[in-house]
């Protein structure tokens, strides 16, 4: 028997998210704000940098005790 790997790179598809809504945006397809049109490029962002600050919270946290 063959083994099987499944692999899902996330930022292909955060990539090509925010390509598709660009072009739906473009060409009139939708009618949202350019915020959320390009959330899928400042989405992620926002999640690593509030990882960041519970990270630093923390770490001031315990280095006091």
């Amino acid at each position: 028997m063959s083994d099987v790997n499944i692999e899902i790179n996330f930022g292909s598809f955060v990539g090509a998210l925010a390509i598709l809504f660009i072009a739906l945006k473009l060409l009139d397809k939708i009618d949202w704000s350019w915020w959320w049109v390009l959330s899928p490029l400042w989405i992620p962002i926002g999640i690593v940098l509030g990882i960041g600050i519970i990270i630093l919270i923390l770490g001031v946290i315990f280095t006091r005790w």
